[in-house]
């Protein structure tokens, strides 16, 4: 099979082709801090870990990007309550949302790139918008013109007059009802920036355009977020991006996650069913939430039922189990001839998984196919399965956990691994004193050269990491 993936834009799925040969490019819309992240974000992130996991199996060599707004209506208003400064806020809570990700195991993210320390790029996007006549001034603000993008509305499939109809509220400065913000002109008591039209913020949308223009030019291959972001912001991006560059489409496919309720509602803290995903944690283990998470497809809505939460516990410990088995018995075993019943029952679950995963990223099947994989490997192995036997059923299950996220132990450094520990560990200090430079290019000419010799690169909020890839 060839990967397919569901493109929200053209409601179709398409066989996947990376625009800039074996790289792929991937940006999700990341939070909001203004408070603790809950189970909803975990659900969409969880999917995107999975989804950046598997290609690389594929062999690809993804960027995944995600952006933290740390300035934003939410956080100014949350900071006001709270009578403290907002930086101070959105700081505390975007280093709270890096360990939730860590307790998730969500490690694929190459980069968190945040809204305030793309000021200037901002800045120069909006210049270019008014310079296009695709936006314009009102004391101070600046909105973006829809009239001026007959586009508008193409990822939700509305017309601009449907979706004004209802989600815009009437604003008369404004030339269109549905014209949003670029830049906010200052408040009293709000954090403010200079610009050529005055002191002011960012409005949301143009950051996310911002950012992915910075690294990954006006171009790239998958936009991720939950199925709720489409309108505004979504179609927002689409309108700014195309508008800058000239370049259509701006992404190649666009990838959206179902929404979580908790039994039937939408999660909300006036309803008093808000959990947070270290309440969550509490309760249950990592990998149970992710399996829970990989049970349904990414697509498809989704319901925080603790029934369902208990059976992922029991196929959690059931896979260890397994593993475990596996494992332990391949420390003591002898060596013994291959047994083919074995070998083709490990190629035959490998190729109905990957097939699974290729056909849009099907957990659910894939999780399955796992199951029934464990299941059989339970009632074959013993200690007369042999060593080889053994070492490749444990390779498997490595396998098919790491693209699930589960059960991940790291991996020991020998001594004759020494050398290439030190000489990588030497490249990536060098490389980080490129980067602190802003000398983007040289950096990722370094990223690509290395990958092409069997090294991935990834950049991660406690710094780069490196991986060799298996030959």
């Amino acid at each position: 099979m060839v990967l397919k993936i569901y493109d929200t834009l053209t409601r179709e799925k398409r066989e996947f082709k990376p625009l800039r040969n074996n790289r792929v490019y991937m940006f999700v819309c990341g939070p909001t801090v203004y408070d603790l992240s809950h189970i909803g974000h975990a659900r969409t992130y969880v999917a995107y870990d999975i989804i950046a996991r598997f290609l690389k199996s594929l062999g690809y060599s993804v960027f995944f990007l995600m952006n933290i707004t740390d300035i934003d209506d939410k956080i100014i208003n949350r900071a006001r309550e709270l009578n403290i400064n907002p930086f101070e806020l959105s700081k505390k809570m975007t280093e709270e949302f890096f360990n939730d990700m860590r307790a998730l195991n969500i490690s694929s993210v190459n980069l968190y790139a945040k809204a305030s320390e793309h000021i200037q790029e901002i800045i120069q996007q909006i210049s270019i918008l008014i310079e296009k006549g695709c936006a314009y001034k009102v004391n101070g603000d600046v909105y973006f013109d829809i009239s001026k993008f007959p586009e508008y509305g193409k990822l939700s499939h509305q017309k601009p007059e449907e979706l004004i109809k209802h989600r815009i509220e009437p604003n008369p400065r404004k030339r269109n009802p549905g014209d949003f913000a670029l830049w906010k002109s200052r408040k009293p008591n709000e954090p403010f920036w200079e610009s050529p039209w005055g002191e002011g913020r960012p409005g949301w949308h143009i950051e996310d355009t911002a950012i992915t223009y910075t690294y990954f030019g006006p171009q790239y291959d998958i936009h991720g977020g939950a199925i709720e972001l489409v309108f505004p912001h979504h179609e927002a991006e689409i309108a700014q991006g195309e508008s800058i560059s000239g370049v259509k489409p701006m992404v190649n496919f666009w990838v959206h996650t179902g929404i979580l309720t908790i039994k039937g509602e939408k999660m909300s803290k006036s309803l008093k069913n808000y959990i947070t995903i270290r309440e969550a944690l509490k309760k249950y283990s990592v990998n149970a939430l992710r399996i829970f998470f990989a049970s349904s497809h990414y697509r498809s809505p989704i319901d925080f039922n603790e029934e369902k939460l208990k059976q992922a516990e029991v196929i959690s410990e059931n896979l260890y189990r397994v593993y475990k088995k596996a494992l332990n018995l391949l420390e003591k075993t002898i060596e013994i001839e291959c047994n083919n019943e074995i070998i083709n029952e490990i190629e035959a679950a490998k190729k109905s998984f990957y097939d699974a995963m290729e056909d849009d990223f099907n957990t659910p099947q894939a999780l399955a196919i796992l199951i029934n994989f464990s299941k059989k490997i339970d009632s074959y192995i013993s200690e007369k399965t042999g060593k080889k036997n053994l070492e490749n059923i444990v390779n498997a299950f490595k396998e098919f956990f790491y693209i699930l996220g589960i059960f991940e132990l790291e991996e020991k450094t020998t001594e004759k691994d020494e050398t290439i520990l030190n000489l990588m560990n030497l490249i990536l200090e060098i490389r980080e004193e490129i980067r602190k430079r802003k000398d983007w290019k040289l950096s990722d000419e370094i990223r690509e050269k290395l990958n092409k010799i069997g090294f991935i690169i990834e950049d991660t909020p406690q710094g780069p990491k490196w991986v060799k890839v298996k030959s």
